[in-house]
């Protein structure tokens, strides 16, 4: 089949991937004009991504550039000393095997490993896509496509064009998240520094590789009113949350004015049931984001993408049955997964100082057991701290590559 991929963040490189292994003609379509390695966050690979990452030969490289971040440090308002928590621990507890590593790596990693066998469009996007699989791009010639998957995330063009406006299909979590990059000085190697308060949270965090540092910011609001081009409207906005909360955060916050790369937005979860229509579907942020930095979406991106791939083989390529079998491979994990965004919006951005007090007595106290014991603890619940282990990585039947990597 011919395939179409829009978006090469995450999902698009991996879903690239499987595909050409399975001999199909893979189109990647990007409106950047070439991968972003500016700014981003870090994100977590959890074991089923992880195993799939390995299958794909790039699991040494992604451990390479992982954050090393090893402890965090909370500061809170009147509390003289700082609680020191041990992330190891904390990581253990939720995986058995995982990685902390900027998204932009990641995405970098994924192109690599797809860059031979799979066409990339930078600097264009799709304007209209028809019932026969004709595309009409913003800048190329049309072209013709059996499928065409959106995997370019949250605010997804291939979503608005096939399923209407994205309000129509998404719910507010009541919080925001900011990204700023800082000066790496600014950052304690191999710490995550945290300012927590009721209501919100402000970090800093950098890698031995990276020649910057990263300022990361949640807060919990009513819905803001701003444009999402607006950048000075969002950098006050951020300003306005994080007013008084300690000299530290106005230090960060200052360094948005020259920051060669600021992120703002709404933690924002997608809620459709379906995310197929026709000769389209949808794969990761684009049809099942449970909320940006509390829901486990680059994990769940990297399984949606090796899912679909893998059902529309084992359907013949038929892929009105292969959609079919995807969307009923992933809607448990994926409602799943919103619901434990959501606790983690709560939990994660406490509403009062009790709730401020359990947060950081329970990594306290995670910190101080055994890891043995911290993780049968958590293997009581598996729908909680270790729901993004608990999915099943399915065995498809992968044919050998028909060319050389």
């Amino acid at each position: 089949m011919k395939v179409l991929i829009s978006g090469a963040s995450i999902a698009g490189p991996v879903l690239a991937y499987w595909l050409a292994r399975y001999g199909h003609e893979v189109t990647v379509v990007e409106r950047a004009p070439a991968l972003r390695k500016t700014g981003g966050h870090a994100v977590d690979l959890f074991r089923p991504a992880m195993d799939i990452s390995e299958q794909m030969g790039v699991l040494p490289r992604i451990e390479r550039a992982a954050t090393g971040a090893e402890r965090m440090t909370v500061h809170r308002p009147r509390v003289a000393r700082p609680a020191r928590i041990d992330l190891g621990k904390i990581y253990g507890v939720t995986s058995d095997r995982h990685v902390e590593i900027m998204r932009d790596d990641l995405s970098e990693i994924y192109y690599d490993a797809t860059t031979s066998d799979v066409e990339y469009v930078f600097g264009d996007s799709i304007t209209r896509i028809d019932g026969t699989g004709a595309v009409v791009f913003e800048n190329s010639a049309p072209r013709e496509f059996d499928i065409v998957v959106g995997a370019d995330g949250l605010h997804s063009n291939v979503r608005r064009l096939t399923f209407g406006e994205e309000a129509d299909c998404t719910e507010f979590a009541g919080a925001y998240l900011a990204v700023i990059s800082v000066p790496k000085a600014l950052a304690a190697e191999g710490e995550f520094t945290i300012h927590l308060d009721v209501d919100r949270m402000a970090g800093i965090y950098s890698a031995q590789h990276m020649a910057d540092a990263r300022a990361l910011f949640l807060f919990r609001s009513k819905q803001l009113d701003y444009h999402y081009r607006d950048v000075p409207r969002q950098k006050h906005l951020l300003r306005q949350a994080f007013h008084r909360l300690h000299p530290d955060v106005n230090r960060l916050l200052d360094q948005a004015e020259s920051s060669p790369a600021f992120y703002f937005d709404s933690i924002t979860q997608l809620r459709l049931d379906s995310w197929s229509r026709g000769r389209v579907t949808l794969v990761g942020d684009a049809g099942y984001c449970p909320g940006p930095a509390i829901g486990g979406s680059t994990s769940l991106s990297v399984i949606g993408a090796y899912v679909l791939a893998g059902e529309l083989a084992a359907a013949g390529d038929d892929y009105e049955r292969g959609f079919a079998a995807y969307e009923r491979e992933m809607i448990g994990f994926v409602y799943r997964s919103r619901e434990f965004a959501l606790m983690a919006a709560r939990n994660l951005i406490p509403r009062n100082k009790f709730g401020v007090w359990g947060l950081v007595n329970g990594a306290r106290a995670i910190s101080a057991l055994p890891p043995s014991l911290g993780r049968a603890l958590a293997n009581l619940n598996p729908s909680g701290l270790r729901l993004h282990d608990s999915f099943k990585v399915k065995t498809y039947d992968v044919p050998q590559p028909t060319r050389q990597r």
